[in-house]
């Protein structure tokens, strides 16, 4: 594996260059205008691993967008690592808040990056990510240096729900099966202080929709006398925190998991200043759940924030009108023990029952998933810190995050594997926002650091 840095360096141009290629294709899943994009971003994902020197590469035909497979069996009697990422990438809305266009990717230094990031959509979530793995394979494999065996599993659909995910493992238990399933959806806490993620919230993914009168009303005939749907929208939105911003819903904590104090004092170790959190963010400010830590709101606690919301007129100038309907997205992240399924007919049935007289409530669930947790005495996990402690110079500190990959709660009921993330962003790198971003620097590292997984994970396996 020592070998690994020279094939970085004598490589790296072309692993960026090939990276980029693959950035410039628009692969939004939630907007059908883009879904030959899509296909062919999965062509090139097929391409890659082709290039990289897996066998038995194919484009798997779901009920949505297809999954890219590839594979190198050494030896079946030897440890299966089965790789997972996503090729599809986020709207990149709000357009005119990108310094450069999202889909024409550029590499320019930040204060976080002095080395230079790449800008564009999906640069970190998740085509640079999973394309380390492929970059890294490609090394084990031209080296002779592969120690185990490799699976890849590349989809879709995860920006929207991965929908078609559950039949595809249902379909190829077999083709998937594995020991250790290995993602880079996620980050680390700085260049400085490598860390693995260990849990992830959960998430459930609402649309709601108030209707009041049959049409648009002219506001000075009718205003005061019919329902504003608009105002009663926000009034129901409103009600769902109170004044400790706990969330209102009857049932919604019943199962939330409450970590001792011991393991609380033990999270607050992972480095957080505050002040540069805030600075980051140009706010005065934080603001959540009364009695929990930033950190701990964000990775440990329940949430339920508006997403977007919609209706009346809101274009140029003015337009006095009560709007017949008013819309609003809404997501809840979610701790280990809330089901999704639970807590989505817990909100319709509440938000149901708060409205008023006078309008028409729907609810439309879109996606969701569990939470999850990874134990940090798992073999996985060992090697894991081991492959950053060897890369990174330091031990790397196991954390809790708040997102959420619905997927991973699914690999281990149907394929019976632990998953271990082993991500490389940072949370700096504007990932689901406009100039989305991710270091040269941590792509590199990426590379770097996964040869090394593979191989003190089949070491230990061996012991």
């Amino acid at each position: 594996m020592e070998q690994i840095n020279d094939y970085i360096n004598s490589h790296k141009d072309r692993f960026i260059n090939e990276l980029i290629e693959l950035l410039k294709i628009p692969s939004i899943s939630a907007d059908t205008a883009y879904s030959q994009d899509v296909l062919e971003t999965a062509k090139a994902v097929q391409r890659s691993l082709d290039e990289a020197g897996c066998d038995n590469t194919e484009i798997c035909e779901t009920k949505g967008y297809p999954v890219v497979y590839g594979e190198k069996t050494i030896d079946p009697n030897l440890p299966t690592v089965l790789v997972y990422g996503h090729y599809d990438v986020q709207p990149p809305d709000p357009m005119d808040l990108w310094n450069s266009p999202p889909f024409e990717p550029v590499i320019k230094p930040t204060d976080l990056h002095p080395d230079g990031a790449i800008f564009a959509r999906g640069a970190c979530d998740d085509k640079g990510q999973f394309f380390m793995h492929v970059k890294a394979v490609e090394f084990m494999i031209k080296n002779n240096t592969l120690p185990c065996n490799v699976k890849f599993m590349i989809e879709g659909e995860e920006e929207v729900g991965s929908d078609s995910l559950a039949d595809f493992l249902l379909e190829h238990k077999d083709k998937l099966d594995n020991d250790i399933i290995l993602i880079s959806d996620t980050g680390i806490i700085g260049n400085d202080v490598p860390s693995i993620t260990t849990g992830l919230r959960g998430l459930s993914y609402v649309e709601v929709e108030v209707t009041g009168p049959n049409r648009d009303l002219h506001s000075g005939i009718y205003g005061g006398a019919v329902p504003n749907p608009i105002n009663v929208l926000s009034k129901m939105i409103a009600s769902l925190h109170d004044e400790n911003n706990h969330i209102t819903i009857p049932g919604f904590y019943d199962k939330v998991e409450i970590l001792s104090d011991a393991e609380r004092a033990e999270m607050a170790k992972a480095p957080f200043d505050l002040d540069e959190y805030k600075q980051a963010l140009d706010i005065d400010d934080v603001y959540g759940e009364a009695g929990y830590s930033t950190s701990e709101r964000y990775s440990i606690r329940p949430t339920l924030d508006v997403n977007g919301i919609w209706g009346g007129y809101t274009g140029e100038g003015a337009k006095t009108v009560i709007a017949s309907q008013a819309f609003a997205k809404i997501s809840m992240r979610l701790v280990p023990h809330q089901d999704w399924n639970e807590i989505t007919d817990l909100f319709t049935k509440h938000f149901e029952s708060i409205a008023p007289k006078g309008v028409k409530v729907k609810v439309t669930p879109h996606h969701g998933g569990q939470g999850y947790v990874t134990p940090i005495d798992s073999l996985g996990y060992k090697a894991a810190s081991m492959a950053m402690e060897k890369t990174f110079g330091k031990k790397p500190v196991p954390q809790r995050t708040g997102g959420s990959i619905p997927i991973v709660a699914l690999f281990e009921e149907v394929l019976k594997s632990k998953t271990i993330l082993l991500g490389f962003g940072l949370d700096s790198d504007a990932i689901h926002s406009p100039n989305e971003h991710f270091g040269v620097w941590n792509f590199l590292k990426g590379i770097e650091t996964i040869p090394y997984f593979y191989k003190f994970y089949t070491e230990l396996q061996k012991e």
